[in-house]
């Protein structure tokens, strides 16, 4: 009996607040269709953006743990970081992408937008070429009142990561928003993902980021074993240098001493081949030592699965102007319910 009569309070209720939206409907109508008009000049003046992901299972630095790495990757750790000799382990190829260098690199990466009217480098593509809502142009050219002209660097110049001008500050802080990079802990899965207003200059900006990381670590993995093999090669060179001159010499003594038969001729003669030995045996020695360093790099450099790679997207991820609409409509017509309900209180 006391939920009838509940619920017919709540039934009594809800027609009353019916009735008070329907006596003030003009209100509703006038704020609902401003609210519209002003929700889609805001949101349709945002530009809209496109997502690219691409994923990038690097080689395994060590595979000692065996079957107590298995169990602890169950609990999101990774032990094989702990006893890998990189300083760089696939935890910190995040930090790697948002540093200068990094950054910087992808200064001059050729792109061209999905119409074919951009065809430029990404920094001037970022500098020249986005679109803006049409409060922050606004706010812009006001801002540009107030600070001196900065000339651009040409496209001859080397930029210098140590020294960054203000444009290129700015770009670099465009390129880190727009680069996002995270690490499976468990499976050292790398995803890329990359943002950009145009889809084809998305999809490439996320194929060479993937190339420049890969890069990356391949020149950090490969920096020891690559200045080793090239040690080796410049001994190598030397030694066989000094082995072709011993050689000649001994020719020459022996073609100019070869009818003498005195015993200190041919005592020279020994020691001059033996000369040749030895510097023949230090150059087969290097030979074997470069053999080496070149098998060491080859085993330090790292190979990579490229588990999802670039593709340009077809729709825009964002932003979501149908929601933001109807949000907005939401809203203001709960604002205006509870301001017309109090009202009549």
């Amino acid at each position: 009996m006391e939920n009838n009569k509940e619920f017919s309070l709540r039934e009594i209720d809800l027609n009353a607040i019916a009735r008070k939206i329907m006596k003030r409907k003009k209100l509703f109508i006038i704020n609902l269709s401003i609210t519209f008009v002003v929700s889609c000049a805001i949101i349709f003046s945002v530009p809209r953006t496109y997502t690219c992901s691409v994923k990038l299972a690097p080689e395994s630095t060590n595979s000692s743990m065996g079957s107590l790495g298995s169990l602890a990757s169950t609990f999101g750790l990774n032990m094989g970081n702990l006893t890998s000799q990189d300083a760089i382990i696939p935890e910190f190829y995040p930090d790697v992408i948002e540093s200068v260098d990094y950054t910087t690199g992808m200064f001059n990466v050729k792109v061209t937008s999905k119409d074919g009217k951009i065809k430029t480098n990404y920094f001037d593509y970022l500098s020249h070429h986005q679109k803006y809502a049409w409060w922050n142009i606004a706010l812009n050219k006001v801002v540009s009142w107030f600070k001196e002209d900065e000339v651009t660097p040409g496209k001859g110049n080397k930029i210098n990561p140590f020294r960054l001008t203000k444009e290129q500050t700015d770009i670099v802080k465009m390129i880190e928003d727009n680069i996002q990079g995270t690490v499976d802990k468990k499976t050292d899965v790398i995803t890329i993902t990359v943002t950009d207003q145009d889809p084809l200059i998305c999809a490439t900006i996320a194929d060479s980021a993937r190339s420049k990381l890969q890069q990356f670590i391949i020149d950090y993995r490969t920096a020891k074993a690559k200045n080793d093999l090239k040690q080796a090669l410049q001994f190598s060179r030397e030694t066989k240098e000094k082995y072709i001159k011993a050689q000649r010499i001994y020719a020459a003594y022996s073609d100019a001493n070869e009818d003498v038969v005195l015993q200190s001729f041919k005592s020279k003669i020994d020691e001059l081949e033996n000369e040749m030995q030895l510097r023949y045996n230090a150059y087969q020695t290097t030979v074997q030592q470069v053999q080496i360093a070149q098998a060491k790099l080859q085993e330090r450099t790292p190979a990579f699965t490229t588990l999802q790679s670039a593709t340009v997207p077809i729709k825009p991820t964002g932003p979501k102007r149908v929601m933001f609409i109807f949000a907005c409509l939401f809203l203001v017509f709960f604002s205006t319910s509870v301001y017309v309900c109090k009202k009549d209180i």
